[in-house]
């Protein structure tokens, strides 16, 4: 119970400073969107190490069992790289069914200086 609450505790010390500069729900729902696709990213190279970590397991293994383990590994591996993408068809059909255009919020800039230069 104790470990969790200092993860619990680590979690929100490097969260809520990100959250406080959030000036309006736009910077909020801009912030988790960058996080969100950050995962995504990180998953989908773990997914493709998965199945390279799989292929060379199983191609420098001699025994019977491990080389299977490896195969294993590296169909887990496609079949995770498969769903993943497979979503985010999914998804890019759907934006194109119903028009829409822009993932990202509306996030209004900053005051921009002209120096005439």
């Amino acid at each position: 119970m104790r470990k969790s609450a200092y993860s619990a505790l680590t979690v929100a010390t490097l969260i809520l400073p990100a959250l406080a500069s959030a000036a309006s729900v736009y910077d909020l729902l801009a912030l988790f969107n960058n996080v969100l696709n950050a995962a995504i990213a990180i998953l989908i190279t773990a997914a493709v190490v998965a199945v390279f970590y799989g292929v060379v397991k199983a191609i420098f293994s001699a025994a019977g069992e491990a080389k299977k383990e490896g195969w294993k590994i590296a169909l887990q591996g496609v079949f995770a790289v498969f769903i993943m993408v497979s979503i985010w068809g999914i998804i890019r059909l759907l934006q194109n069914t119903f028009s829409v255009t822009s993932t990202s919020p509306v996030i209004p800039q900053g005051v921009q200086i002209n120096t005439g230069l």
